[in-house]
């Protein structure tokens, strides 16, 4: 118990410090307006991959349905803030469109978790486009066209104080008793079930708390960009995501991080180099997988809890 909270003290205070930290160095100018807005994508992407190495690293479910999540938090935002011109209504707005995608979760994930595989990649990617397709012809949306002119009210310190929160909430719920759970279906799921654990029940758990945080990713990003278009949450933008779990290590959130802030860097340095950019990220992204095909991290996680073990040992052995 007193090593549970020395960590979450310590990871407290790190968070803590890194948000005095950018405030600073936004605040003498090392921070411009342009670093600012690659450190929120990065922020935002985050908040997106967390969610996602729930669902597949954890679970064990391949799902390519992220982007569809993503797109009914950004359009809940745009369309209340815009009736709603406060941050209250935008707190409103996320929330709202987290009960819609659980809602939506729970409609997608009830015939659709009994898949497995390539079954359930693809079922999940269907239920995505069928998301985008029905914002794409509704009026309340704009169709096509997408919305213009959305209030802003996320900046980086929204962005990173719900990038901790979310971040939080996932790490607890995996070093739970339901996330164990989770990870004992993830490694047999006959013998999960021998042991008396309801397998579908934390699929579908791990399924709706993954697509929540996409909610909320998808407020930040429509009220941070100002503009959104159904095309914006095609399966292409499921697949950027996914590139950030594997790249980082499925099962692992550290690494999750990492690969977020290396891509989101690249992305931004190769931004001068016009359509060549994606030839390069490419190139950059099949060179990392093939020298390091587990990730840039495997399935390590940085554990102050581990590290406190450890100075603790050494204390023994010394005294």
């Amino acid at each position: 118990m007193k090593a549970n909270l020395k960590t979450n003290a310590i990871w407290l205070g790190l968070m803590i410090a890194g948000y005095y930290l950018m405030n600073t160095l936004i605040l003498v100018g090392v921070i411009n307006s342009f670093i600012e807005n690659m450190l929120v994508t990065i922020g935002i992407n985050i908040i997106l991959a967390v969610g996602l190495n729930l669902i597949i690293g954890f679970a064990g479910q391949f799902s390519l349905g992220h982007a569809g999540f993503m797109a009914i938090g950004a359009y809940a935002s745009a369309i209340i803030t815009n009736s709603i011109n406060s941050p209250i209504g935008f707190y409103i707005s996320m929330g709202v469109g987290v009960v819609l995608a659980i809602v939506i979760a729970l409609v997608v994930g009830i015939p659709t978790l009994r898949l497995r595989g390539d079954y359930l990649a693809i079922a999940t990617m269907g239920a995505a486009e069928i998301i985008r397709i029905i914002i794409n012809n509704l009026k309340i949306t704009n169709g096509a066209a997408g919305m213009f002119n959305i209030p802003q009210f996320a900046d980086w310190a929204t962005v990173y104080i719900m990038m901790c929160l979310t971040t939080i909430v996932i790490v607890n719920f995996i070093h739970s008793r339901g996330g164990r759970a989770v990870m004992s279906v993830r490694e047999d799921e006959i013998a999960a079930e021998a042991m008396g654990i309801n397998v579908f029940k934390w699929k579908l758990a791990a399924f709706v708390l993954g697509a929540s945080t996409a909610a909320i990713s998808g407020s930040l990003h429509a009220s941070f960009l100002q503009t959104i278009a159904p095309n914006d949450f095609n399966i292409m933008s499921s697949i950027s995501i996914l590139i950030i779990v594997v790249l980082g290590g499925v099962g692992s959130i550290t690494g999750t991080f990492v690969a977020a802030t290396v891509l989101g860097v690249i992305d931004t340095i190769l931004q001068n180099f016009g359509t060549l950019r994606m030839v390069i990220y490419a190139v950059a992204l099949i060179l990392i997988m093939i020298f390091k095909p587990s990730g840039i991290l495997g399935t390590w996680e940085l554990s102050f809890s581990r590290i406190l073990k450890r100075i603790k040992v050494k204390r023994g052995v010394s005294e």
